[in-house]
This record gives structure tokens, C-alpha cells and sequence, in this order.
């Protein structure tokens, strides 16, 4: 059982500066971009983990690099001695962590524990030594497992069918275990299906536009019809800010999914569409961990936080389609 937010803490100034954990990542990247638009200073930090290759995530920082209000710190998390770290910042975006279901069986686990467990335990055993900054964990769907109902809500049962969603709720649990033993205002984001630009290229709609463009068979695992809840990326950075400064559950979770609700093989049909040609599809057996369908009931979010996702779903194809097109013409 998800352990519930015990008290609200209250509406927080904007940032003048904010550390970045994962900002060479997907999500972290954008995160760190948007944060830099709008004046706010940015220490980023990343341990080029290899999970995919060290050159996208550079080319992810091209932008970021630009700017003299950042500063970019190549670092392991989970070796500790944090407290430098954040003595001057105002909030931390923990983003930082190895991602993916399919890869964290086996021999791999080990890699999902120290990225995903033991950096969270030692950025909060930091936070805890530096009182007054606010955590907002990055978490993930993957939490809910095949949930009971849709769309989810945030109190619904945690049943992770996969090690990467287990490892994520520890994380979850770790930020409420700080909250309600030393008091750290810690928020923590349950992500649903993130799309767009600088995906990383383990992920469906990235495997699909480059197929697509490169005119090669694509593998869908499962029979298509399977549903997630579709967030665009800049959604998820509006939903991110949004929690370092607004009135939080603290010790609680919230759901950023983008109300996008839709199969793969629509996915797939819009990119068909996109790419002028007809796609050559494979459907194989389904793999360990996946489930059958998402979709993230967001009203907390909305309450709390003012999160409405602005991005339709044809939109965001379109954004990561072209991204790619650029992505393989400069290779």
C-alpha cells in the first residue's frame, strides 16, 4: 500500500537556482533547458550511466552548455558526500536514475539498485543535513503494475511487475521515510509513458520513427492493441516546476499522465502516416514486466499543482518524428 502524504507544505518563491540530477537525460535535459529560459541557475549532474550511448546525452546538453548559468557536474550519487552539492540551491529535481522494465531482470539488477536506491538514499541523507530545500523525486507508472482500475488513481495499490518499478517505489518510500523522520518537503512524480524529442532509444516511439524512416521491419511486442497513457515531454517539465513551487502533499505522490490514452497500433498508424509509406510490422510475444494498459486519473495533480497537459497526441508524434528525421540525416 502506497504510503499517503502526511501534511501540506506551503507555496515556495521560484528557484534562483536548482540542481538537475539525470539533466543529460531524456527528460532531465529539457527539465534543465526550460529551467535555464526562465532565468533560474542550474547545477546539472550525471553519471553517464550505459544505458544508451554517452554521445546522444552530450548532444542532450548542446543547448544547456550555452549557458553561463549552468554548471555541469559528472557524478556517481550513490557514493555519498552530497552535502556541497546542494548547499546553494533551492530545490532539487531528482530525475537521476536507470531507467527501462525490459532491461532490469537479471544480471543488470544490480545497476537498478545502486542508480535508482542508493543514489535516492544518499541525496536525501544530504538533504537532511541541509534542512529548508525541497525534493521533487521523479517516479514512474511502472508502480502501479496491471492496476485494478483505470484510469489510476494515486492511492490505488503499488504492485510493480517489474524490478525497475520496484526499485522506483523504494524510492518513493525512501523520500516519505526522510519526510517523516527529519522533515524534508519531498514530492514525488509518477510519470506515465513520456514521449517526444531525445527519447531515449530503448523506447517505443523512438524504435518506431527511426524504423520508419529507415524503411526496416518494426517488432511491437504483444498484439498492438495494448494502451498506455501518453505524456508529452514538456508536459512533464510544466507538472516538474510546477511541484518546487506550489502548495504539496508532502510526503506524497501525484500522477503526471497527459490524458493521451491510446494503443500502440495508433501509435504506429500516425507514424505510418508521418512517414508517407506503409510500415512493415512484426508482433511477437509479449515481455516480462509490461502490462496491458495505463492511464493516470489526474485531478490531484491538477488541484495541487494547476497541471492540464496542453500536447495532443498527433502533435507530440509529429515533434518526436521530425527530431528523428534531423537525429539520422546529421549521422
Amino acid at each position: 500500500m502506497n504510503i499517503p502524504g502526511t501534511d501540506l507544505s506551503p507555496a515556495r518563491p521560484v528557484p534562483t537556482r536548482a540542481l538537475v540530477t539525470g539533466c543529460a537525460g531524456f527528460i532531465g535535459s529539457h527539465l534543465t533547458e526550460s529551467l535555464l529560459n526562465d532565468g533560474v541557475s542550474v547545477v546539472g549532474v550525471d553519471c553517464f550511466n550505459a544505458n544508451y550511448g554517452r554521445a546522444q546525452k552530450l548532444d542532450n546538453l548542446r543547448h544547456a552548455s550555452n549557458w553561463n548559468s549552468f554548471e555541469f557536474i559528472p557524478l556517481d550519487l550513490s557514493r555519498g558526500d552530497l552535502e556541497e552539492l546542494i548547499s546553494d540551491v533551492d530545490v532539487v529535481f531528482h530525475l537521476a536514475a536507470e531507467p527501462g522494465v525490459r532491461a532490469s531482470w537479471g544480471d543488470r539488477f544490480q545497476r537498478y539498485v545502486t542508480n535508482n536506491v542508493m543514489a535516492t538514499q544518499q541525496l536525501l541523507k544530504a538533504l537532511a543535513q541541509v534542512p529548508g530545500r525541497r525534493l521533487v523525486y521523479a517516479s514512474s507508472s511502472s508502480i502501479y503494475g496491471q492496476a485494478e482500475s483505470l484510469p489510476t488513481r494515486e492511492d490505488a495499490i503499488a504492485a510493480p511487475r517489474s524490478p525497475y518499478g520496484l526499485t522506483k517505489l523504494t524510492g518513493e518510500h525512501l523520500c516519505n521515510v526522510y519526510h517523516a523522520n527529519h522533515g524534508l518537503e519531498v514530492a514525488s512524480l509518477r510519470y506515465f509513458t513520456v514521449f517526444g524529442p531525445r527519447q531515449r532509444p530503448d523506447m517505443a516511439f523512438n524504435i518506431f520513427c527511426r524504423a520508419a524512416l529507415n524503411e526496416e521491419e518494426i517488432q511491437v511486442y504483444g498484439d498492438g492493441h495494448q494502451t498506455r497513457d501518453f505524456t508529452f515531454v514538456a508536459d512533464v517539465v510544466a507538472a516538474t516546476r510546477a511541484t518546487a513551487t506550489a502548495t504539496i502533499d508532502s510526503g506524497g505522490a501525484y500522477n503526471v499522465g497527459g490524458g493521451l490514452r491510446a494503443s500502440l497500433r495508433d501509435v504506429l498508424a500516425a507514424i505510418q502516416e508521418l512517414s508517407g509509406r506503409e510500415l512493415t510490422i512484426a508482433f511477437g510475444d509479449e515481455q516480462a514486466g509490461d502490462v496491458r494498459d495505463t492511464g493516470a486519473e489526474t485531478s490531484k495533480a491538477r488541484e495541487h499543482l494547476g497541471f492540464v497537459p496542453a500536447t495532443p497526441l498527433q502533435t507530440g508524434i509529429e515533434a518526436e518524428f521530425e527530431w528523428m528525421k534531423r537525429a539520422l540525416a546529421l549521422r
